[in-house]
C-alpha cells in the first residue's frame, strides 16, 4: 500500500458509533485497488497470474471461444420463471416496477462485466479446455478438472446458530476473535433479522433484513478494532414449491454470514492534551489506561473517558474540561491514533458552602450537614451528596450547588472552591388526616398539622390528635433535623394518652426526649445509635376482661434508655443479605403507693437474611429481661408482651403471655420470640409480587429467666408488593396452639418486611 489509507473516527458523547471520512480522493482510490489486491477467493476459484512482461499477452476470449449470447447462458426456462416472479410481486425494487426486459439486459450486463469460466482459467503455461468441457458437472466438476495452482484456503469455520433463520460462523480457533463470545451476544440484541422474525417471513423480507444485519457486523467489526474483515452473506432455502406457489417452500429461508474479522488494529499515538501538567498526572494516567499498542476498542475509549472524567471530578479538579475523543486510522500501520484534549483547570480543595437564603437556611447549617470539611481536596461525589442532604430536608423544592473559586492554585499549593448553593422554598405547613378502623383498634380518627422550619434551620413543630374507640391521645412534638451533625435528631415529645390494648388500660402524661443518630432511605448506615430520657405520671391497670372491677394504680416512672443497631444488610426495608444486630438497654426507677424500685429493662435483636436464586431466607430471634424487679412491682405497660405483626403473627398485639384466674393478659419479666419465612419471588408484575410463608414463636415467663411455660405458635402466609419506597406486606396468620383468647385468623398490612 504505496501511502496508507488513514481515516478520522468521531466518538459521541455516549459511546455512539464512529463514523469514517477518508483523507482524499487518491488515498480513497488506493485504497480500493489495495482492497481489490488482497481481496481472498471464493473456494473452488483460481488465482490468476499476471503474464510476465516479456512475453506475449494471452489470447482474447474472442481468439479462444465462439461468441456467447445471453440466450447461449441462461436457458429459456430461467426466462420465464424470472418472468412469473416479477408479476407475483416476488421481486420488489423500491421506486420501480418489475421488468422482465429490463431484468434480462441487467443480467446480461452483469455477465459481460465477468469472465467466462474458460476465460478465467486462461493461465500462462496451462491447457486451455475445449468448449465441449465446460459442460455443467455437478459440484463444479468441470472447474475441478484444472490444476489450479496457489488457492487461498478459508480457515475452518464454527456455526453458532442464532436461530431458525440466522447462523453466525467465525473461525474455529478462538484465538483468532477473542471477542466472539460477547459480539455474538450483543449482535443478538441489535440484529434486525431477530427483532422482526414472525415464522412467516418471505424470501424478500429475509434479504432486505440480512442487508441491514451486514452493515451492523461490519459496524461492529470497527468497533472491536477489525478494520480489515471480512463478511461472506448468504441466502438460501425458500425455493419455489412444486404446485408454483412461492409461499411454499422446500426449506424455511435461512440467512449465514461467514466471519472473517482479519488482523486487529491497535492503539497509535495516545494525546491526552494537557493533561501532565496535572499534579496528580500519573494517578490520572492510570485512570486512562489505553495505551499505545493496546488493541483497539471503541467501547474502550468511551468507558475510560468515563473513567478519567471520574478521576478528575474526585482528585480536586472541579473546572476540568474533557473533550470529545477522536481516533485517526492508520490502515498502513494498522494503528488508531487517539486524540481526547484534555484542559484540568487547577487542583482546589474545599472551602465551604454560601448560602443563597441564608434565614432559611445558613450557609453555616449546610456546610455543618456536609460530608467534608474546610480544607479537604474538593470531590464531586460530595458536591452531590450535599444536594441530596438538602432535598431530603423537605424545605426545598429544587437545588443547585455550583463551585465557584475564591483562591487560585499558586506555589504548587491547591486553590479554594466555595459551593455556591440555589434552592427555592417549597410549602412548609402540612395538615393531614385519616379514619381507620381495626379489629384491635376499632374506630379511629387521626389529624395532624406540622410547620418543617418554625424554628430555622430545619426545627419542627407538629400538633398531633387520635379520637377512636380505644385510644385518645393529644401530643405536641418539637423536632430539630440535622442537629449539630448530619443526620442527628433532637426530639421532644410532650403528650397525654388514654390507650386500652389487649392487656393494658392505662391513662398517661409524659415527656420523652431522644438524641440519635439515624439510619434513612439516603444514607443506611452500618451504625446507628439512640440515647434518651423520659418522666411519666401514669394511672394504669391491666384490662378488664372477667368482670371483676380493680383499683388504677398510680405510678411515676423516670428512665433513661439507649440503643445501638449494626446494620450488614443490603436494603433498609427489603433486605436481601446480610445481617442486623441491636441491643436496647433502660435503667428506670419508678413510685408507687409509697414504694420506689429500681430495675432495668434489655433487650437485644438478632436476624439474617440469605438469598437463594430468587428466594430471600430470613430468621429473626428476640430475648428481652427485667431485671431487679419482680414483674407485679413494675406498671403494667412496662411489663412484657408478645403477639401481633411485628412478633408472633396469628395472635393479637401483646396476646401471648401469662394470664391470671379470669383469662387476663399480665405480662411477665421475660421475653423469647423466634420468626422464620421465605420471600419467594414470582413473576407476576415483572416480579413485584412475593409469597412469603411464615412460622413463628414466641414465649413469655413471669420471671426474668424465660421458662417456655406459655409458648405460642403461629404460621401463615403472606404477600409482599414491592414498590419504589419498599414491600407493601399483607400477612394472614393462624394460631398453631389457640387459647379460647385468640381468634382463628389474623390479618395484618404495613410497609416493609416483618422484620
Amino acid at each position: 500500500m504505496a501511502g496508507g489509507l488513514c481515516a478520522a473516527v468521531a466518538f459521541a458523547p455516549q459511546g455512539a458509533v464512529a463514523q469514517t471520512q477518508d483523507q482524499g480522493d487518491s488515498a480513497q482510490e488506493q485504497a480500493e485497488q489495495a482492497d481489490d489486491d488482497r481481496q481472498p477467493q471464493q473456494p473452488g476459484q483460481t488465482e490468476q497470474a499476471q503474464p510476465p512482461a516479456s512475453e506475449e499477452p494471452p489470447p482474447t476470449a474472442e481468439e479462444l471461444l465462439p461468441s456467447r449470447t445471453l440466450d447461449d447462458l441462461i436457458p429459456p426456462s430461467a426466462v420465464e420463471e424470472a418472468s412469473e416472479w416479477a408479476q407475483e410481486g416476488a421481486v420488489s425494487v423500491p421506486g420501480a416496477e418489475a421488468d422482465v426486459e429490463e431484468v434480462a439486459e441487467a443480467a446480461e450486463s452483469e455477465l459481460a462485466s465477468q469472465p467466462d469460466p474458460a476465460i478465467a482459467a486462461t493461465l500462462d503455461g496451462f491447457e486451455i479446455p475445449e468448449p465441449d468441457r465446460l459442460e455443467p458437472a455437478e459440484d463444479g466438476e468441470a472447474l475441478a478438472q484444472i490444476d489450479a495452482p496457489d488457492l487461498i484456503e478459508y480457515p475452518e469455520l464454527e456455526e453458532f446458530r442464532i436461530s431458525d433463520e440466522l447462523v453466525l460462523a467465525f473461525p474455529a480457533d478462538s484465538d483468532a476473535f477473542p471477542e466472539r463470545t460477547d459480539f455474538l451476544t450483543r449482535f443478538d440484541a441489535l440484529s434486525t433479522i431477530e427483532a422482526l422474525e414472525s415464522g412467516d417471513d418471505t424470501v424478500p423480507q429475509l434479504a432486505a433484513r440480512a442487508r441491514a444485519d451486514e452493515e451492523l457486523l461490519n459496524e461492529m467489526l470497527r468497533v472491536y478494532g477489525y478494520y480489515d474483515g471480512e463478511i461472506a452473506r448468504q441466502l438460501s432455502g425458500g425455493r419455489r414449491g412444486d404446485n408454483g406457489d412461492i409461499s411454499q417452500a422446500d426449506t424455511d429461508p435461512q440467512v449465514r454470514f461467514d466471519i472473517l474479522p482479519g488482523q486487529r488494529y491497535s492503539f497509535g499515538v495516545v494525546d491526552l492534551g494537557l493533561l501532565d501538567t496535572a499534579p496528580d498526572y500519573e494517578a490520572l494516567r492510570r485512570a486512562f489506561d489505553i495505551n499505545a499498542g493496546d488493541p483497539l476498542q471503541s467501547d474502550r475509549i468511551v468507558a475510560e473517558e468515563q473513567d478519567l472524567r471520574l478521576a478528575l471530578g474526585e482528585t480536586g479538579y472541579p473546572f476540568a474540561e474533557v473533550d470529545a475523543p477522536s481516533l485517526l486510522i492508520d490502515h498502513a500501520r494498522r494503528e488508531g491514533d487517539l486524540s481526547m484534549p484534555v484542559e484540568p483547570g487547577g487542583k482546589y480543595v474545599f472551602a465551604g458552602v454560601v448560602s443563597s437564603d441564608q434565614p432559611f437556611l445558613s450557609g453555616r447549617h449546610l456546610t455543618r450537614i456536609a460530608r467534608f470539611d474546610e480544607g479537604d481536596v474538593y470531590q464531586a461525589s460530595l458536591q452531590a451528596d450535599l444536594r441530596r442532604a438538602i432535598l431530603a430536608t423537605g424545605l426545598v423544592s429544587s437545588v443547585a450547588l455550583t463551585p465557584r473559586e475564591v483562591a487560585p492554585p499558586e506555589n504548587g499549593e491547591p486553590g479554594e472552591v466555595v459551593l455556591d448553593a440555589e434552592f427555592e422554598r417549597a410549602p412548609l405547613r402540612t395538615i393531614a388526616g385519616a379514619i381507620g378502623y381495626g379489629t384491635e383498634d376499632g374506630i379511629k380518627l387521626e389529624a395532624s398539622w406540622e410547620h418543617r422550619n418554625l424554628f430555622p434551620p430545619e426545627g419542627s413543630l407538629k400538633l398531633r390528635g387520635i379520637a377512636g374507640t380505644r385510644e385518645q391521645l393529644a401530643s405536641v412534638t418539637f423536632q430539630k433535623n440535622n442537629f449539630r451533625g448530619r443526620d442527628q435528631v433532637l426530639t421532644v415529645d410532650a403528650y397525654a394518652s388514654d390507650i386500652e390494648t389487649e392487656a393494658v388500660d392505662a391513662r398517661t402524661v409524659a415527656l420523652r426526649g431522644t438524641f440519635e443518630k439515624i439510619s434513612n432511605l439516603l444514607f443506611q448506615k452500618p451504625f446507628s445509635w439512640q440515647v434518651g430520657a423520659e418522666a411519666l405520671y401514669t394511672d394504669e391497670r391491666n384490662r378488664v376482661i372477667g368482670g371483676i372491677e380493680r383499683d388504677r394504680q398510680t405510678y411515676k416512672i423516670f428512665g433513661l434508655f439507649s440503643s445501638a443497631t449494626i446494620d450488614a444488610s443490603d436494603d433498609l426495608l427489603d433486605p436481601t443479605s446480610g445481617y442486623r444486630l441491636t441491643g436496647f438497654l433502660a435503667p428506670e426507677v419508678s413510685q408507687s403507693i409509697g414504694t420506689e424500685t429500681f430495675y432495668l429493662r434489655a433487650q437485644a435483636d438478632a436476624s439474617y437474611y440469605k438469598s437463594v436464586g430468587s428466594t430471600v431466607l430470613a430468621g429473626r430471634i428476640r430475648a428481652a429481661t427485667i431485671q431487679g424487679a419482680e414483674a407485679f412491682e413494675i406498671a403494667p405497660s412496662r411489663r412484657l408482651y408478645s403477639g401481633g405483626g411485628g412478633s408472633v403473627r396469628g395472635y393479637a398485639f401483646q396476646g401471648i403471655g401469662p394470664r391470671n384466674d379470669l383469662g387476663e393478659a399480665t405480662g411477665g419479666g421475660s421475653l423469647v420470640e423466634v420468626s422464620l419465612e421465605a420471600r419467594i419471588q414470582t413473576g407476576f408484575l415483572d416480579g413485584a409480587i412475593e409469597v412469603v410463608p411464615f412460622l413463628d414463636a414466641g414465649s413469655v415467663a413471669l420471671g426474668s429467666t424465660p421458662d417456655f411455660r406459655f409458648i405460642k405458635y403461629g404460621a401463615g402466609v403472606g404477600i409482599r408488593y414491592k414498590t419504589s419506597f419498599g414491600p407493601i406486606r399483607v400477612d394472614v396468620g393462624a394460631p398453631l396452639n389457640p387459647t379460647e383468647f385468640d381468634a382463628p385468623v389474623v390479618v395484618y398490612v404495613s410497609l416493609g418486611q416483618a422484620f
